[in-house]
């Protein structure tokens, strides 16, 4: 029986290589492939698993900067309402004193200007704040990946240390960035407004017209529309903001000023300045919004009107308006008004661009000047 068999084996011999040969090339292209499989399916749940990190931390720091911007209202309204003290003269007025015309030309002048400048520091901050938070956060999360790897720990780059140091730079924007554009709207609205009587009247219109010509003359717009937001850079960052030589400087200065010169070439582009531009359209259109309410009746027969574009009102009763709308601008939380800033699709899409260039690589600052936002 196992001669038979055997002689069998043998006469078959070719056929039995050959099957066997093919078996066991379908057995390890069967396990190559399962292997390959199993490792596609690894690299994609790494790849999610990652993508859910990245954009966990990445909603995590928009809920901070959200969180930053609305914290620093209450000192930027104390700062702005001391810069520019109408409350003073108000208080004088009540003592009657004899140069009251001239305290009320001066409160009509603060009035706007205070209230035109809590729309311009909460635009700018909402913007600079996006930039900061988005570089930090970016090099932050690098160097969460730099952990997990267990690489170089002198790779990391936002330790404690810099953060605060950098983003403590926000205070030249409200300190003495504020009081020189203050300076500069306070010029530009006397201009405007400085020869208006108090008895004339003025509408929504006029007044909208009076915010597009401070506007252009604050930004040095061209007259078919503001080209000039660039002009408010200086304001944001000190035009030395380097903070000297790199041979002269230790570990953590340098990477600070590797900061701030990173940040100095995304304020200085057209991307910033475009997002910056849509915040104060939109602000100063929602602040005409603001203004219209007390214009829904008509001020002889007190009935509500449909438009309130069509009713009048003197500039006398207009300026306590403009004068108290920075508790508006500037309100504590819930701020209606600067939370829709906050939402506005460029300024999403502005930062989420940043974060992306901060998170590509330890070098991402080489292409992050570079980096386009699609502002409509």
């Amino acid at each position: 029986m196992l001669g038979r068999v055997w002689n069998f084996i043998k006469r078959h011999k070719k056929k039995f290589i050959f099957t066997s040969v093919v078996i066991g090339g379908g057995v390890f292209i069967w396990k190559y492939a399962q292997s390959k499989l199993e490792e596609l399916q690894e690299k994609e749940a790494a790849e999610c698993l990652s993508y859910a990190r990245k954009q966990h931390h990445f909603d995590s720091n928009q809920r901070t900067c959200n969180m930053t911007v609305l914290s620093m209202l209450p000192k930027l309204r104390e700062t702005l309402m001391q810069a520019l003290d109408s409350e003073a003269l108000t208080a004088q007025l009540k003592s009657k004193p004899s140069n009251k015309v001239q305290i009320w030309e001066e409160l009509k002048i603060l009035s706007f200007t205070r209230t035109m400048m809590s729309v311009y520091m909460s635009a700018m901050m909402i913007v600079f704040l996006r930039v900061q938070l988005n570089i930090i956060g970016g090099y932050m999360y690098l160097d969460n990946i730099h952990d997990r790897n267990g690489t170089n720990k002198q790779l990391a780059v936002a330790t404690q240390s810099v953060q605060h140091k950098y983003l403590e730079k926000v205070h030249f924007l409200t300190g003495p960035g504020l009081m020189s554009l203050t300076a500069v709207v306070k010029k530009a609205v006397q201009s405007c407004i400085g020869s208006i009587p108090f008895k004339q009247t003025l509408t929504l219109v006029n007044i909208e017209e009076i915010f597009r010509q401070v506007r252009q003359a604050v930004e040095q717009g061209s007259q078919n529309g503001f080209q000039g937001c660039s002009v408010l850079c200086q304001f944001i960052l000190p035009q030395d903001c380097d903070i000297g030589e790199a041979c002269s400087l230790n570990g953590e200065e340098i990477i600070l000023a590797k900061l701030m010169k990173e940040t100095q070439d995304i304020v200085d582009g057209k991307d910033f300045q475009l997002v910056l531009d849509k915040c104060l359209e939109t602000g100063f259109s929602r602040l005409v919004d603001r203004i219209a309410e007390f214009f829904q009746q008509d001020p002889k027969s007190g009935e509500s009107v449909v438009n309130p574009n069509l009713v009048g009102m003197p500039l006398a009763k207009i300026v306590p308006i403009m004068n108290g709308m920075i508790h508006t601008v500037c309100a504590d939380v819930p701020n209606t008004f600067v939370q829709e800033l906050l939402m506005l699709e460029p300024v999403k899409d502005f930062a989420a661009n940043v974060y992306e260039a901060f998170t590509q690589s330890t070098d991402a600052s080489t292409d992050a000047s570079a980096q386009n936002v699609d502002v409509q």
